[in-house]
């Protein structure tokens, strides 16, 4: 692993060894190389008392949500078996308590977070070549949760299967990328691209990089090409979904994955950013119709582009969250929902934790 990845675990296994709760790294901290505002440097925002009781809410709907094999999932069983995207579900759900320092084997949430991470593990021993799931977003996710989790288990056992598996799912991600640089649907070469897809995928190879896992140069650069030459449009500033064309849910995931590879200064990916911050949809939960999924990416992508940018994006996502927020401590929306909206919720509104690598700038 790598002394960025190293760093990272060592300093979380203190704290887990400690029993305390980290606090958010300061704003002094976190901004020392951050560009000016003025005469004053932004402030990244921490999280408020509001934000913390919210996402421990969210998470407590998650332990009474978590199936007998340690799953989350769709409740609705024309998604395949009892239960729909497990794959992803659980993924997300392990990133969810990850990003709130975590892991699985430590703590109050320990056990339940082992047989999630039991789930995960066993799917991807009983597949032939290391892929499962519905398609490749629920591949990428698996990938992002694998990556994060290596070396973060309290049974040293645990590592060499983490590994294995994540990187026979890297294996899978490489080659199936499309010969013009994105991924689509399924995991092969020859299933085209989109930039939905591609985003997701991509954030994982970034993640899995993080810990260690080889990510060829060539990759990297199929995978800007396709998002400079075939889906920015430079007429209005983002990302479409298949060529041309402008989506919040495209222009979000693809300049986050855009700035993990290598373009965070480039015009084009400067742009996006202006558009995310300037569409007045982007904050409407009626009017941006995949608003979960596209802040998930979009609040990323603001850590990326500098905390000036972070520091006013934060907040607003942050309220808004927290308003949506059901009674049970779900965003889930109704009975047979997609399982990513609790987790994904949970993940954005405990970005200032900053403890998973690929969510760090």
């Amino acid at each position: 692993m790598n002394d960025l990845k190293m760093s990272y675990l060592t300093t979380v296994l203190c704290f887990l060894t400690a029993c305390l709760i980290a606090a958010p790294l300061s704003a002094q901290e976190e901004t020392a190389g951050a560009p000016l505002v003025g005469e004053a440097e932004a402030e990244a925002p921490e999280l408020t008392e509001e934000a913390e009781k919210a996402i421990e809410r969210g998470l407590k709907f998650l332990i009474s949500s978590q199936n007998k094999d340690g799953s989350w999932s769709s409740a609705d069983p024309e998604k395949g078996g009892g239960g729909g995207y497990a794959i992803a579900g659980t993924s997300l759900g392990l990133m969810a308590f990850m990003v709130e320092g975590h892991f699985p084997g430590f703590g109050p949430y320990g056990k339940a977070l082992d047989r999630a991470k039991d789930y995960l593990i066993k799917r991807s021993e009983d597949s032939p070549s290391g892929a499962m799931g519905v398609k490749m977003y629920e591949i990428g996710l698996f990938t992002i949760a694998m990556s994060e989790l290596w070396g973060m288990t309290s049974d040293p056992e645990d590592n060499k299967e983490i590994q294995v598996a994540l990187e026979r799912i890297v294996e899978v991600i490489l080659r199936s990328q499309s010969p013009l640089g994105g991924w689509r649907y399924a995991p092969r070469p020859d299933a085209g691209q989109d930039t939905s897809v591609t985003a997701m995928v991509f954030v994982s190879l970034a993640s899995a990089r993080e810990a260690g896992v080889l990510v060829p140069a060539e990759t990297i650069e199929r995978l800007t090409g396709y998002l400079r030459d075939q889906a920015f449009d430079e007429q209005r500033g983002g990302f479409g979904y298949q060529g041309k064309g402008y989506t919040i849910a495209c222009t979000a995931g693809g300049v986050y994955a855009a700035q993990l590879a290598g373009n965070r200064d480039t015009e084009w990916v400067s742009a996006a950013i202006n558009s995310l911050e300037n569409d007045p949809k982007m904050f409407s939960r009626k009017d941006n119709g995949h608003f979960y999924y596209s802040h998930y990416y979009a609040m990323q992508a603001m850590v990326q582009a500098g905390e000036e940018h972070y520091a006013k994006w934060y907040p607003k996502i942050r309220d808004s969250l927290i308003a949506l927020q059901k009674p049970n401590g779900s965003w889930q929306e109704k009975e047979l929902d997609y399982p990513h909206k609790t987790p994904m919720s949970i993940i954005i509104l405990g970005t200032p934790n900053r403890y998973i690598p690929v969510y760090q700038r």
